[in-house]
């Protein structure tokens, strides 16, 4: 039985312990980031598993970079208002990027990396079964940060331009005080998913399984951590292992060939503003937090895509190709209001995706959904298995109001569907650049602005320069 975290994620170690805040660039490496902390009970670790998902909802991480920057950087979104920001993102300019070689994925990672390594000890006091479920929470966090700085910094793996294979920095025990804190280089991205695969593994039994939608799903649960597994598969090329864990977490949540489990096609749009999301495997959950103030306008999703509060920036909005793309009867499209911008001429398109239902500006973060685990078979299966990927893409679409494809849809007509259904399923979820990049794509951009070519060097996010400077063991991606 899952034992839950009961403090508010927003109740971070940060304010318990200051050493756990990031320290200064010139003394500290950003890749070592730990408290000077002593824990005896599990109440302390519960504390630090808070802090884990602390940073994960930061702005600068999925609470906005990691769902706007992989949508911007591509073809799906669009500025509708010139105030700065984003701009670089949308024209690829040289390092506007996804930026998240930063004291939140670092300090996550050694959050995760002290759970692990010291909540087993003898001298921990507390229920086991807590223990236990907290030290799997640890590993599936740990995979979900390592993944994430693999796709933003790293190649995967077949797909390297130039034999370049390194990924971010693998640190697996906690730097407990500054005197710890090292230089390492960057490990290769296939030895970084090869731990990421151990963690996800060692997560599962821990955790244990949830419904899907249930409040179980605000925490780690092995429905996530097999999906996570199939997607870190899917990346991997890796497509029979990805099809099998896909069908192992569709069996394991009581998902039906025929979308049974998935929302039907009228309460879809409704579904984002409801807590937890019905389709949700792992959600990150915001608990009465104030974002009413000028960080909640400035930063949170719903005041940068949405324009139903009147002090919302509503700055982004759907690009006009992407709108083009959905189907007449594609219930997905009403994700989008079209309403008008000053200084824009025709309709511009506002989310229903983020709408800060839970308060000013204030809303959970989806991070895994159900219908991912279709759309990850359907691609594993459409070259030795295109019968079952088109049965797999007409079970989602079944769901979303629409008919079956061609029943003769195979090669890379066939995957081009899927990635279209992707993209249409998860916009402003950031998926779309990931998408392209894994395939080895050029980067498809809206409207006049030119598309990315794979080889280009803009392709993988640069290291910050100070790191560069503070470290010169660590090498900078090609072309920065």
């Amino acid at each position: 039985m899952i034992k839950k975290i009961e403090n508010s994620f927003y109740y971070s170690i940060l304010v318990l312990f200051p050493m756990m805040a990031c320290t200064d660039l010139n003394t500290t490496p950003r890749q070592s980031l730990t408290p000077e902390v002593a824990f005896n009970d599990v109440s302390g670790y519960q504390s630090v598993a808070n802090s884990m998902y602390s940073r994960a909802n930061s702005f600068s991480y999925y609470g906005q970079t990691m769902m706007i920057a992989p949508e911007i950087l591509a073809d799906n979104l669009r500025l509708v208002a010139n105030t700065g920001r984003y701009q670089g993102e949308e024209a690829n300019g040289d390092r506007d990027h996804i930026a998240i070689w930063n004291g939140v994925v670092y300090g996550g990672i050694n959050d995760a990396n002290l759970i692990i390594e010291t909540i087993d000890d003898e001298s921990v006091e507390g229920d086991e079964d807590q223990k236990s479920f907290i030290k799997g929470d640890a590993y599936f966090m740990r995979a979900l940060f390592y993944f994430d700085l693999c796709r933003v910094y790293g190649y995967e793996p077949g797909r390297e331009v130039n034999g370049f294979d390194l990924g971010p920095i693998l640190r697996l025990t906690p730097t407990l005080v500054a005197s710890d804190a090292d230089f390492r280089t960057r490990s290769t991205v296939e030895e970084v998913y090869a731990q990421i695969e151990s963690d996800l593994i060692a997560a599962i039994p821990l955790v244990g399984a949830v419904p899907i939608g249930s409040e179980g799903v605000y925490y780690a649960n092995a429905g996530a951590a097999l999906t996570l597994l199939a997607r870190l598969y899917l990346y991997w090329g890796r497509m029979e292992d990805a099809e099998a864990a896909a069908t192992s977490a569709m069996n394991l949540l009581g998902l039906r060939t025929n979308g049974d489990g998935l929302s039907e096609a009228e309460q879809y749009v409704q579904g984002f503003s409801r807590a937890p999301h019905p389709e949700s495997l792992f959600e990150l959950e915001l608990r009465q937090v104030d974002w009413s103030s000028v960080d909640g306008v400035n930063n949170s999703l719903n005041s940068l895509v949405s324009d139903n509060e009147p002090a919302a920036q509503f700055i982004i909005g759907a690009s006009n190709d992407l709108i083009a793309a959905y189907e007449e009867e594609d219930v997905r499209r009403d994700c989008w209001r079209e309403t008008t911008r000053e200084g824009i001429e025709g309709p511009v398109y506002a989310s229903r995706k983020w709408t800060g239902y839970k308060g000013d500006f204030l809303e959970n973060l989806p991070v895994i959904r159900a219908a991912e685990l279709y759309l990850i078979r359907a691609e594993a299966r459409y070259q030795n298995n295109p019968q079952g990927a088109r049965e797999d893409i007409n079970a989602l679409r079944s769901k979303r109001g629409l008919g079956p494809v061609d029943n003769l849809l195979s090669g890379e007509a066939l995957l081009n569907r899927i990635l279209l259904e992707r993209r249409l399923e998860f916009a402003l979820e950031g998926h779309r650049f990931f998408d392209l990049k894994r395939n080895g794509r050029d980067i498809s951009k809206h409207g006049d602005f030119l598309e990315v070519p794979y080889t280009d060097y803009r392709i993988l996010a640069n290291i910050p320069l100070e790191q560069i400077q503070l470290n010169e063991d660590l090498e900078q991606n090609p072309g920065y």
